[in-house]
């Protein structure tokens, strides 16, 4: 695939990282077409050597609101690692109000073999086991005390929802909806809702993170497992820009072309 442009200065920048958990790094290097895929600027280079030893989070900004933004729960999920890794590079080149936490690869060592699971487990039905990856990343978002949280995902036929959307839970975090509506109507695809959080899906980050009283969403994109293409890492980045521009933190414009 031709890796997509945005506009940004491509070089180092100032920003806060931090490893919040150190039994899940890996080469994501070795995953090829994750690799090949990713914007490679210097900071992102930064990003990929100090994933080796864990989850790497991100700070970008300061002041209220506060979001957190998280790619790569399952490492077999390429377009949303690889659109993190613009994401990262266009929020350091912009003018943004608050501050944006970003866990570009949450699970490095299954980015690094292209697994769903990472040391066995499904991170992304552990959240709320002590010692997971994802449970880090919830205690993290709940010691910050972000406003919200997306959590990011590529969705591959005959799976579930096998069609890009946005999952939300009403119960107890009702913004959660709120959210998933802006971005399923921005994006031209569904908001998939649901009454009560960890039902279905006990241990999924994003309804973790609802009962802990926090709004959350998940984002989907349709994508096969393991494979990576312009499109899919584009809707991606779009839906990360209307999270964002939800909260006011940049100011989306719809205009906005990535060439």
């Amino acid at each position: 695939m031709g890796k997509f442009e945005i506009d940004t200065d491509d070089g180092f920048s100032n920003f806060e990282l931090e490893i919040i958990h150190d039994k899940s790094g890996g080469f994501i290097s070795a995953n090829k077409t994750l690799f090949d895929n990713l914007n490679l600027s210097e900071n992102i280079k930064i990003v990929l050597e100090e994933s080796i030893k864990g989850t790497v989070m991100l700070k970008i900004g300061n002041g209220s609101p506060k979001v957190m933004l998280v790619a790569g729960v399952h490492g077999n999920e390429l377009s949303p690692q690889i659109a993190c890794s613009y994401l990262i590079d266009y929020l350091l080149d912009t003018d943004i109000n608050g501050t944006v936490y970003i866990v570009p690869f949450a699970s490095p060592k299954a980015s690094m073999d292209s697994s769903r699971r990472i040391n066995h487990i499904d991170a992304n039905r552990s959240a709320h086991k002590e010692g997971t990856n994802t449970n880090a990343i919830l205690n993290k978002a709940m010691g910050l005390k972000v406003s919200a949280l997306g959590d990011f995902h590529s969705t591959a036929p005959n799976t579930n929802p096998g069609r890009e959307g946005i999952f939300a839970s009403k119960e107890p975090s009702s913004e959660s909806l709120t959210i998933a509506d802006y971005i399923a109507n921005k994006m031209g695809s569904d908001a998939i809702k649901y009454n009560k959080a960890g039902v279905p899906f006990k241990g999924a980050l994003e309804d973790e993170i609802n009962l802990a009283g926090i709004p959350s969403v998940t984002c989907e994109v349709f994508a096969p497992v393991s494979f990576a293409s312009e499109k899919h890492t584009k809707r991606s980045f779009m839906q990360m820009l209307y999270f964002l521009d939800y909260f006011g933190i940049i100011n989306h414009d719809d205009s906005l072309q990535l060439d």
